[in-house]
């Protein structure tokens, strides 16, 4: 793969279109880590954000001679939340909850120089408290939150990938904030002293 700067999106992607695989798997190195973190946000399953995010690449190489330019990262997060907002409609209709799950809450050891259980189990506590928050949204307040607070993407990055209008993508995005603010509160006291309201 010497030929291929990596630095050149758009040289990957007329690669990639042209056939060559190694092309397109660099696309997918540079890109997996984000698709992954917006699906395991949207779904709060790594086992399930794992096997969407796999069959969202394999998806886009399937579809890539159709994908029409602009940014690829935006194109691939709405093939991969799409895929995510299809598994949420499934299990809404049929909801469980696995034993496997319950099971992994147990005690996880400590690093030496690490946190102290306290502030483990605190910081446990408050990362399922937040992911509570965002599984408690909409899926779409959810995913244009993921993809811009958590993601870092731009509000038109936001737009292409969710196929929404910008207006759209910022009217979600504050609905979103300020549902999360209110869900938060319930759970203040786990909250770092900088982030609590009183």
């Amino acid at each position: 793969m010497a030929d291929l700067t990596l630095s050149d999106e758009a040289t990957l992607i007329r690669q990639a279109q042209a056939g060559n695989l190694e092309a397109f798997n660099a696309l997918v190195l540079r890109h997996q880590d984000v698709v992954y973190n917006v699906v395991y946000r949207m779904l709060g399953d790594d086992a399930s954000a794992q096997d969407v995010t796999q069959e969202a690449f394999i998806s886009a190489y399937r579809k890539f001679a159709s994908f029409q330019g602009g940014h690829f990262r935006a194109w691939v997060v709405r093939i991969a939340s799409n895929q995510a907002l299809d598994v949420l409609r499934r299990d809404k209709r049929r909801p469980a909850e696995s034993l496997d799950d319950l099971a992994d809450e147990g005690d996880l050891p400590l690093p030496d120089g690490g946190p102290t259980p306290e502030q483990a189990l605190q910081s446990r506590e408050l990362q399922r408290a937040i992911q509570q928050c965002l599984e408690s949204l909409n899926p779409e307040q959810r995913l244009t939150l993921i993809l811009c607070d958590v993601q870092g993407m731009s509000y038109q990055e936001v737009a292409d990938s969710t196929n929404a209008q910008l207006g759209t993508v910022k009217s979600r995005l504050a609905r979103a904030r300020l549902a999360v603010r209110r869900c938060l509160q319930a759970v203040e006291e786990l909250l770092p002293a900088q982030y609590r309201l009183s």
